[in-house]
C-alpha cells in the first residue's frame, strides 16, 4: 500500500525466514501502524546435528551413570568407604589392583554389588584379563561364590560386569547377621606367554551398583524349579524396526519383544533393556549383517551378553566373522522365577528377578582391521514368552524402588523413525535440549524479525521483501 489509510495482509518471507500464515498490519501514509500476524509454522537455518558413533564409525566411550559419586577404592579394610544400597559409584583399579569397599548390613536383605570395568581407550587385553568381585566378612569369608568376568576369545576391551552378594535366608550359612562386610574388587590375569601377550599396564575405570532386595513376608522353597520347557523358541519374523543402543547401564537402548535393528561399528558395545516380568521367558538372537568388502576371518567377532536387573552375568554367546552374515542366539533360559536363586548355574540363578534385563553387544576392534570400520548391521531378534505372573510378597521396599519391577515406564516409542539411545527411559538430555532452544530462538527470533521489519517499514515509502 503507497498510500491512505486501511488494512492490508502480505504472505511470504522475509530475510530467510519462511512464514506459513499471514501478516496483517493497518497502514497510513505509507506507514504500518499497527501489526496483526497469524503464524502457523516458521523455520529457519538451524545447525547441523552432530552425527552419532553409529552413522560415523565412530565408537563412543562408555556413559557412566551421571549421578555416580566418586570413590577411591581403598588397599585395605581399614579405610575402606562405605558404600550405599541404591546409589552408583565411580571408582578406578590399577593393573595389579585389589581393593575394598565397606558394606553395613543388617540381618534380613540381601545385597547385590555388581562392578563394570571399562579399559581406557587405547588398551589391549588378553584372553584371560578380567574383573572378580566377591562380599567377604570380617574374617575373610566369602559371603557367596565370587564371580570373574573375562574379556574372552575377543581379546577385544570392551565393558564387562561381574557380581557377588550376601544372602539372607534357609539353607544359607555364611554372612547371616548385622555388620560390617566388605566388597573386594581385583583384576585377573594368566601369566603372559607367547599365546596371550601381556596387556596394557593402564588402570580401569569402574562402575559399582548396590542394590538391597527385601526378604519375603513368608518363606517359601528353596529348591530351583525343576522342569521349565527348554527347547529353542521359533525365532521371531518380519520387518525391524530402527532402535539405537546405549553406551552404557544407564543409557541402555528399551526393547520390547520384535524384531530391531542398529549400527555397530568395531570396538563399540551396544547395550539394551528388555522388561521381563515373573513367569516370563527371554530370548534373544544377534545377527551381524554382511560386509560390502574386506576378507579374511575373526574368530570371535561378535559377543552377546545377558545381565539381569542387577547388572549380575546372566549368560553370553559369539560368533566368528568373515564378512558374510553371522548370527548368535542366546542358549535357553528358564522363566523368570524368585526360586531359581537356588540353582547351582548362573544361567538358572540369574534369573531370579522381574525387572529390566540388559542386552550388551560387542563388535571387536579386530574386525576393522579386516573389514574396514562400518558401521555394520545389527538385528537383534528379542522374544519374551508367557503372561506375567503374580511375585513374591516382599516384606519391604527394595532399594532403589521399582529395580524388579517390569513395568518401569521405558516404553518403546511408536514412531518410526530410529529413537535416540536411552529414550523412554534415560538418555543424556541433549535431544530435549537442543529441541527447548531451538523452540524458544525460533520464537524469539521471529518476534525479533518482525519489529525489525516494522522500524524497516517505516522509513521507507512501500514495505518491502514480504
Amino acid at each position: 500500500m503507497t498510500g491512505g489509510a486501511g488494512w492490508a495482509t502480505v504472505r511470504g518471507y522475509y530475510e530467510g525466514w519462511r512464514v506459513m500464515g499471514r501478516l496483517t498490519a493497518w497502514w497510513h501514509g505509507g506507514r504500518p501502524l499497527a501489526i496483526v500476524a497469524t503464524i502457523l509454522c516458521a523455520t529457519v537455518a538451524l545447525p547441523v546435528w552432530p552425527a552419532t558413533a553409529a552413522e560415523t564409525g565412530t565408537p563412543k566411550p562408555y556413559a557412566f551413570a551421571q549421578d555416580a559419586t566418586k570413590v577411591q577404592g581403598a588397599t585395605g579394610t581399614t579405610d575402606a568407604v562405605r558404600l550405599e544400597p541404591g546409589r552408583t559409584y565411580r571408582s578406578s583399579l590399577g593393573k595389579d589392583g585389589k581393593l575394598y569397599y565397606r558394606l553395613e548390613l543388617d540381618a534380613t536383605s540381601n545385597a547385590y554389588i555388581a562392578a563394570t570395568a571399562v579399559p581406557r581407550p587405547g588398551a589391549t587385553v588378553a584372553y584371560s584379563d578380567g574383573v572378580k568381585v566377591s562380599v567377604q566378612d570380617g574374617n575373610s569369608g566369602s559371603c557367596s561364590p565370587s564371580t570373574t568376568a573375562h574379556f574372552g576369545p575377543s581379546q577385544s576391551p570392551h565393558p564387562i560386569a561381574a557380581w557377588a552378594s550376601r544372602e539372607i535366608g534357609p539353607g544359607k550359612y555364611a554372612c547371616q547377621t548385622a555388620g560390617t562386610y566388605y566388597v573386594v574388587v581385583e583384576r585377573t590375569a594368566a601369566p603372559v606367554s607367547s599365546a596371550s601377550p601381556p596387556s596394557s599396564p593402564d588402570a580401569w575405570d569402574l562402575e559399582l551398583n548396590y542394590v538391597s532386595e527385601p526378604r519375603l513376608k513368608k518363606a517359601g522353597s528353596t529348591s530351583a524349579p525343576e522342569t521349565w520347557n527348554s527347547a529353542s523358541p521359533e525365532a521371531l519374523r518380519g520387518d525391524a524396526r530402527p532402535r539405537r543402543g546405549g553406551a552404557g547401564f544407564t543409557t541402555a537402548g528399551a526393547l520390547e519383544q520384535g524384531v530391531w535393528k542398529d549400527g555397530i561399528s568395531p570396538g563399540q558395545t551396544l547395550f539394551y533393556k528388555v522388561p521381563v516380568d515373573w513367569g516370563q521367558q527371554f530370548s534373544a538372537t544377534a545377527e551381524l549383517g554382511s560386509s560390502s568388502g574386506g576378507e579374511g576371518f575373526v574368530g570371535t567377532a561378535l559377543v552377546m551378553s545377558l545381565y539381569n536387573p542387577v547388572r549380575g552375568l546372566v549368560t553370553d554367546t559369539g560368533a566368528g566373522y568373515d564378512g558374510s552374515q553371522r548370527s548368535a542366539a542366546l542358549d535357553p533360559l528358564p522363566p523368570v522365577e524368585y526360586d531359581n536363586r537356588y540353582a547351582f548355574n548362573d544361567r538358572t540363578g540369574g534369573m531370579r528377578f522381574a525387572g529390566s534385563y540388559y542386552l550388551v553387544v560387542h563388535l571387536a576392534a579386530q574386525v576393522a582391521d579386516k573389514f574396514g570400520d562400518g558401521p555394520f548391521g545389527l538385528t537383534l531378534r528379542v522374544r519374551v514368552d508367557g503372561a506375567a505372573q503374580t511375585g513374591p510378597a516382599y516384606a519391604g521396599r527394595a532399594v532403589p524402588p521399582g529395580v524388579f519391577d517390569s513395568a518401569t515406564g521405558d516404553s518403546v516409542p511408536s514412531t518410526g523413525g530410529m529413537v535416540p539411545a536411552g529414550s523412554g527411559g534415560s538418555d543424556d538430555g541433549t535431544t530435549m535440549k537442543l529441541v527447548a532452544v531451538g523452540g524458544i530462538g525460533t520464537g524469539t527470533v521471529l518476534v525479533l524479525a518482525l519489529g525489525v521489519w516494522t522500524v524497516a517499514a517505516r522509513r521507507r515509502a512501500t514495505p518491502r521483501g514480504w
